[in-house]
């Protein structure tokens, strides 16, 4: 890892979002520096599912060596960053550093995305960078360290990273354009500039995100943190870059990244916005098993016994087979893989997993076996079949029966199958959220 210099002893960072994940970690890495640190964030009590708040990162930050000011600050509240601002002044004398973090994210469909939720981004990401480094820089100008990191993308104009999330990545590139703009503008005087990772970063948001498991194929806040403070401590003619992580610390001579890895030789889960296709990186996934495969013996596209030649007998061709009286015999023909599979659904179907799950989910695949399929884990016993439910649908899917066989049977990641596209989702996403959960329980039986 990247070791501290004390470059930025002394240095104030005033730090959006600070109180947990990302932000927090940056935070430490200056603290150990001794350096002053502005938690600037909206969690003052404890949050319901969310871990942290300003106070518990003020204390992790004082342990580390550093010196904090809890600040409540929501980026979407003009008054309250200028209040934060103003105390950190008269605090520390000044500000030295600001680091850009705060975000909201919501991997919704245009429209799927409630007016409140488009707000709440655009407000957050975009407009909360804005306003954070319109009200820091009066102070930041004065300062011989004089910089603004935001934690945003390259701005990569490829439709994969628009069509599934569209006022999400808006959003988050709005923080990408005040880099370039602010860049331009202040060169000289303040450096600006952009950090994004390589791979996902195991946080609370992608827990929520990616569900249970999804920690393997990521790595720890720490490779940011060490990113961040290799930019932080260059000089202010490092300007307008748009750095990615890995490619930084491996120029500062980084070797081993297994030690940022949550678990260390477990194939990682590219970020957004990195310009590769997202279908062959969920292929590399699976051949690098980054997926869970079959079990040997189960895939239910080879399930059907074969001959001593290796030719499949008659009846497991797809063809029908004849009885003695010239009559189609259905007892010898197999079950469609999509069939197949929600058969072994029907039988996996539990108390508990309605109970725990309480949703109504449809599948509109296309393909083979195309058609309208649903999955009732809210009612009475469950239920699993071709067609409508009886009953109210909360979540809707859209997706080839291949895809949908392979998300079944753990061969592709809900997640990878929404951000390549592969999946659209329409209805209520916290709902969609449990599928993962819920397919961990029934693909051990395909």
């Amino acid at each position: 890892m990247l070791p501290n210099t004390g470059k930025l002893a002394g240095c104030t960072l005033f730090i959006t979002g600070a109180s947990r994940g990302i932000g927090k970690a940056i935070a430490l890495k200056a603290a150990k520096d001794g350096a002053n640190i502005v938690i600037a964030a909206k969690t003052g009590e404890p949050h319901r599912t969310l871990p942290g708040t300003i106070y518990t990162a003020a204390e992790e930050i004082e342990a580390a060596g550093g010196k904090a000011l809890p600040c409540i600050v929501n980026v979407r509240e003009e008054q309250q960053i200028t209040d934060a601002v103003e105390k950190a002044v008269q605090k520390f004398g000044g500000i030295d550093i600001l680091v850009n973090n705060a975000s909201a994210i919501s991997l919704t469909g245009t429209l799927e995305t409630p007016t409140k939720k488009v707000d709440l981004m655009m407000s957050a990401n975009t407009r909360g960078t804005y306003l954070a480094s319109k009200i820091c820089l009066p102070y930041l100008r004065k300062s011989n360290i004089a910089h603004i990191l935001n934690i945003s993308p390259p701005i990569n104009l490829n439709p994969i990273w628009f069509k599934n999330h569209c006022a999400y990545t808006i959003s988050k590139y709005g923080m990408s354009m005040c880099v370039l703009g602010m860049a331009e503008e202040f060169r000289g005087e303040v450096a600006v500039n952009a950090l994004w990772p390589q791979t996902a970063i195991h946080t609370s948001a992608m827990d929520m995100l990616g569900g249970a498991g999804v920690e393997q194929q990521c790595r720890r806040t720490d490779i940011l943190a060490d990113a961040a403070y290799c930019i932080l401590t260059k000089p202010k003619s490092f300007t307008g870059n748009f750095v990615i992580d890995e490619n930084l610390l491996r120029e500062e001579g980084i070797k081993n990244f297994d030690v940022y890895a949550v678990a260390p030789g477990h194939p990682l889960l590219p970020d957004f916005f990195l310009d590769v296709d997202p279908d062959t990186l969920a292929m590399k996934m699976e051949a690098h098993g980054a997926s869970p495969v079959f079990r040997e013996g189960k895939k239910i596209e080879s399930a059907k016994p074969e001959g001593p030649d290796g030719a499949k007998p008659e009846g497991h061709d797809g063809a029908k087979s004849e009885g003695p009286d010239g009559a189609e015999s259905a007892a010898v023909k197999p079950l469609g893989p999509v069939e197949e599979t929600f058969k072994i659904i029907k039988g996996a179907i539990s108390e508990d997993v309605v109970r725990s799950t309480q949703g109504v989910y449809l599948f509109e695949l296309s393909g083979d076996e195309g058609g309208t399929w649903y999955i009732d884990l809210k009612n009475k016993a469950g239920s699993a079949g071709i067609g409508e439910p009886p009953v109210k649908v909360d979540v809707v899917m859209s997706m080839s029966s291949g895809d949908f066989v392979k998300m079944f049977s753990g061969k592709l990641k809900p997640t990878m199958a929404f951000m390549s596209g592969k999946l659209k989702i329409k209805g209520n996403m916290a709902l969609a959220m449990k599928l993962e959960k819920m397919m961990t329980q029934f693909s051990s039986k395909l």
